[in-house]
């Protein structure tokens, strides 16, 4: 009787890491953005390490399910509820209080209540660990095949920015509107001829404006480019700009209120986001949200 209930209690924990897999991946974006905040690697590699940490959850939560190979899986999955929890604790270090992403963004934690989570975690995977666990005819060539069908799943379902067509150079801000828009209310009182200058066009509603203000704080801070040459163009209201600066959890830059919404569609061709980096009012780069390319921007941001 024993056994039956820590094997039930077992496929209840693959499937909860199967279903916190999918729902990373469903908020990949995102859970790149909170890989990528921490600066252990750089933003291309963050991609991967983003679709890696779901791959091994998804493969852990597969062969909880399944049964097989026991002890590799109830030793892989602790391993990996340890890893997380320091994460953590080194994130309440930093005094973040951000959503951890453990289960994307529909059931957020805060680092705390991940860590509480992830202690009655290993306490339950404790209760499992006397397990039988079946065994069957070639299982090492079904754990490779569950590897590579789980990879190829999630780089099929979320491929990364950089291996995307989308990840080639912007080219919807129409350059000769925008530099005249320069020398136009609101743009013209912000100096954004003189020196290097970064500007962002978003829509305050657009969730993906959004996302684009976090990676290029989290740029701006790890390469000492000055707040104050970073400027955003909105389109929206202040009680808008208000919510987009809460819910990017950005470092809050000046901005302006782009009035003319018409001319505004018309330099950006209708398109949100839109980054663009100036130098002595001429456009040397221009990304949206999946092309930003970090190399590109440090060696601006670091060029005096």
């Amino acid at each position: 009787m024993k056994q039956r209930l820590a094997l039930i209690l077992k496929i209840l924990l693959g499937i909860l890491f199967i279903v916190s897999a999918i729902l990373k991946i469903a908020d990949m974006d995102k859970f790149e953005i909170y890989i990528y905040s921490y600066h252990f690697f750089s933003l291309n590699f963050s991609f991967l390490v983003a679709r890696a940490a779901i791959i091994i959850e998804l493969v852990l939560g597969i062969g909880l399910v399944s049964n097989c190979f026991h002890k590799l899986m109830w030793w892989g999955s602790v391993l990996m509820l340890l890893g997380y929890t320091g994460l953590l604790v080194y994130a309440m270090v930093l005094g973040r209080t951000d959503n951890c992403h453990c289960f994307g963004d529909y059931l957020q934690f805060n680092p705390w209540q991940s860590i509480l989570k992830n202690v009655v975690l290993l306490a339950l995977f404790a209760l499992i660990f006397k397990v039988k666990g079946w065994h069957f005819k070639r299982d090492w060539l079904a754990l490779v095949g569950v590897v590579l069908a789980s990879s190829i799943a999630v780089f099929a379902v979320s491929p990364p920015d950089n291996y995307t067509p989308s990840y080639n150079a912007s080219h919807d801000l129409q350059v000769e509107l925008f530099q005249e828009a320069l020398d136009n209310p609101p743009l013209d009182e912000l100096d954004l001829k003189a020196g290097k200058k970064v500007v962002g066009i978003f829509s305050s509603g657009c969730e993906y404006c959004m996302m684009t203000a976090q990676k290029l704080s989290l740029m701006q801070s790890y390469y000492g480019f000055p707040e104050e040459d970073v400027i955003y163009v909105f389109m929206g209201t202040e009680e808008g700009v208000e919510r987009f600066f809460e819910e990017s959890e950005s470092a809050r830059y000046p901005y302006v209120i782009y009035d003319d919404v018409i001319q505004l569609l018309k330099i950006n061709n209708g398109v949100f986001p839109i980054v663009v980096m100036l130098d002595d009012g001429q456009v040397v780069h221009e990304y949206g949200f999946r092309n930003m390319r970090e190399e590109e921007v440090k060696t601006f941001f670091q060029q005096k």
